[in-house]
């Protein structure tokens, strides 16, 4: 029988018992605690709790703006009843990356007739049904959409075309060659471009970059402020995207001020792009800056480009010499910039016209110079260099780094935490051994690495370390990469898996577990990257993060300690016990068991949400993820690549979406051989969502601009 109302209140004699009641909190708290429940839940469950929350629940604050990006329990009947509650009262709609919603989803939109801003990227969306859409919604002036194969401009109405007229902010990701809405646009202040096109069709057909006839229309740029490109690899990308920057190099709009192409590989430069440069050197004075690194063969640009008050710099990937010199030497006010990109720059930290060999210190006084100019810097990417300082005191590059105080995401290459030159010559396990905790009373085994269950047996600090000491300084880090130099995925885009990796750098080899466990100091922690750090060789520090980390959300380990043997294993399964807010993670480790043992332990994890499992040789025990999928009911991604056979992989890819596809509407499940000669084929058609968050490996650092779209 259950216990009466009065003893589960605590109202028998001698209780105390103090009862919070929520109704009681005032409006200005009760909205701010509802601003953190999904708009789905607000409208269609809180709401009917009570009259009061009735009321709050379609308070403006509330309902002006919905957010359904990752909301993964969303569906179609749930987005239609809340557009038919709320629709007129939101001006603002983000649906972006909801790819398992029908096309038949968008038509609901149309009762949201006083929208400003709408984001459908990722969503299924036909060249009809976006004309009908926005033959309605007259008010728009912001908008994000998919241009896929198939979309057709001559099926726009003339009602979607004034509507088109009148947007000011446009983002479009194109999977085929297209000027898409662009032309219609006559008034875009804001431009973003998203090229992912592919260099064949599914039939293996070339395509070509040339755009369709009926599409050549003059894209108007004379209002732009904002232009931002993105290209994923391939020469059709390349091809497309200058026929969009052709118009701004016969004519660069007066009000430009962020101008971004970020794409890999080679880019060559043209006589057209060299005309747009040189008409922006001219003309425009610019807040942010990203170039292809082929665009940046000399430094005239650099020279003689006026900035305002520049907040984003990107020189990604760029080889020349000197390149901070002639940033920070050419008078301009940095203070300004909050975001800067020096990924894959190995020449960038020394002097001009003096090219250095990867195993060359830093110049420190370039260093220097970079930290007191640029004194604001919230986030800074380093990464994918070899920038070894010298032994000089208190010039080390951790430590100039703990200057930037409002630091909030990081990333570094491994060799650069190193204490100095001065460990080059020790062994690499000599300044890691000596600090491992030992067993109470046992013996260790000759070649068994044991390391202590406790968090409070940890590592302590070491004296010397310039880690410790960077991090100590940074508390208020947020995203921390530490990747080797020489690093590169085993599954990259477009092309069939690496199997052979560079060896790490040789200062690489002296980063391991104390170094791991500095990383804890970070409480606030929401994202961290661990790439190639051959030194780890219990991963004790890994449980030190899971329990000290509480805020952590994205986790991302890529080959830890020994190649051959996952030697980490047992502390990492330690580590996931703590981490209850985990949502993403992300594992590439060759010969990796994903055994019963270890889902049992990633099955703590109760809020993840998307798995990402890279292994080459590695193996699955299909009964053991079943059992993880039923036990973490969040779960809505998951991706795994081993060395297991087709029909192995096949069979749990079917079990896993007919076991939980109904109940989980936004399931994404692909189990697929690493090195299959069809991988490319099956990479293709993972949503994009995933594929660039978590499933492809790089940094993101400093990627992009902050607040680049709403």
């Amino acid at each position: 029988m259950s216990r009466p109302r009065e003893d589960i209140l605590g109202q028998e004699s001698g209780e105390d018992c103090h009862v919070i009641d929520l109704m009681g909190f005032s409006d200005e708290i009760l909205l701010h605690i509802l601003s953190y429940v999904p708009s789905t839940d607000l409208v269609l469950s809180v709401k009917r709790a009570c009259r009061k929350l009735a009321t709050l629940c379609l308070d403006k604050s509330l309902t002006h703006t919905v957010v359904l990006h990752k909301d993964y329990q969303v569906s179609k009947d749930k987005v239609k009843q809340l557009l038919k509650e709320i629709g007129k009262e939101i001006l603002q709609l983000n649906m972006a990356g909801c790819y398992w919603l029908p096309s038949s989803t968008i038509d609901h939109v149309l009762r949201c007739k006083n929208l400003v801003k709408l984001n459908l990227s990722g969503c299924h969306l036909t060249s009809l049904r976006l004309s009908k859409m926005l033959s309605v919604l007259q008010n728009l002036r912001s908008l994000a959409i998919d241009v896929n194969p198939g979309f057709d401009a001559s099926q726009l109405s003339t009602e979607c075309k004034a509507t088109l007229s009148r947007v000011l902010e446009l983002k479009q990701t194109l999977y085929t060659p297209s000027y898409g809405v662009v032309p219609c646009c006559t008034s875009l202040e804001k431009l973003l471009l998203y090229f992912e096109i592919l260099d064949r069709s599914r039939e293996g057909f070339i395509l070509s970059g040339q755009l369709m006839v009926g599409e050549s229309n003059v894209p108007h740029y004379q209002n732009l402020r904002v232009f931002y490109a993105r290209l994923a690899p391939g020469y059709v990308n390349q091809e497309v995207v200058r026929l969009y920057l052709a118009v701004l190099s016969d004519r660069t709009p007066e009000n430009l001020h962020v101008f971004l192409i970020s794409a890999p590989g080679s880019f060559a430069e043209t006589g057209a792009t060299k005309n747009l440069l040189d008409s922006m050197a001219r003309n425009v004075c610019l807040d942010a800056l990203q170039l292809p690194k082929s665009w940046l063969n000399g430094f005239s640009l650099l020279q003689h480009v006026k900035f305002n008050n520049p907040f984003y710099f990107s020189f990604s990937r760029c080889t020349l010499s000197g390149l901070v010199q002639k940033v920070i030497n050419g008078g301009k006010d940095l203070k300004s910039l909050t975001s800067l990109n020096l990924s894959g720059c190995i020449h960038c930290l020394a002097p001009d016209s003096f090219f250095r060999k990867a195993e060359d210190d830093i110049d420190s006084s370039i260093l220097e110079s970079l930290v007191v100019s640029c004194c604001n810097l919230r986030h800074l990417n380093l990464s994918a260099a070899h920038h070894h300082s010298s032994e000089n005191l208190g010039k080390h590059l951790c430590q100039l780094l703990a200057r930037l105080k409002h630091l909030l995401s990081l990333a570094l290459p491994v060799c650069s935490i190193t204490d100095g030159a001065a460990n080059a010559d020790k062994p690499p396990m000599q300044s890691v051994t000596n600090m491992l905790p030992q067993g109470f009373g046992k013996k260790a085994r000759v070649g068994v690495q044991t390391y202590s269950r406790s968090v409070e047996q940890g590592h302590a600090k070491p004296q010397t370390s310039v880690f410790w000491t960077l991090l100590e300084s940074l508390l208020l880090l947020e995203s921390l990469e530490l990747i080797g130099s020489n690093f590169s995925s085993a599954m990259p885009r477009n092309e069939p898996a690496i199997r052979n990796s560079l060896p790490a750098c040789s200062r690489a080899q002296h980063v391991g577990d104390a170094e791991v466990a500095a990383i804890s100091q970070l409480t606030y922690l929401r994202n961290l990257t661990l790439a190639q750090l051959p030194n780890i060789l219990t991963g004790s520090g890994l449980i030190r993060i899971g329990a000290q980390c509480q805020h952590l959300r994205t986790l991302s380990l890529a080959n830890l300690g020994m190649m051959g043997k996952v030697v980490y294993l047992h502390a990492f399964m330690d580590m996931l016990k703590y981490c209850k807010h985990l949502r993403d993670l992300r594992l590439e480790q060759p010969y990796f068991s994903a055994n019963a043992q270890f889902f049992q332990a990633l099955s703590h994890c109760s809020s993840l949400q998307r798995l990402c499992i890279i292994s080459r040789n590695g193996t699955l025990q299909s009964d053991a993820v079943m059992s993880f999928m039923a036990s973490c009911l969040e779960v809505i991604m998951c991706h795994m690549f081993t060395g297991e056979s087709l029909t192995a992989c096949k069979n749990l890819q079917q079990s896993i979406v007919r076991s939980f596809q109904a109940e989980r509407p936004a399931l994404n499940v692909v189990i697929f051989p690493l090195l299959h000669e069809d991988l490319t084929e099956v990479i293709r058609d993972v949503p994009m969502m995933h594929l660039d968050e978590i499933t492809l490996f790089k940094s993101r650092v400093a990627e992009e601009p902050p607040n680049l779209w709403w």
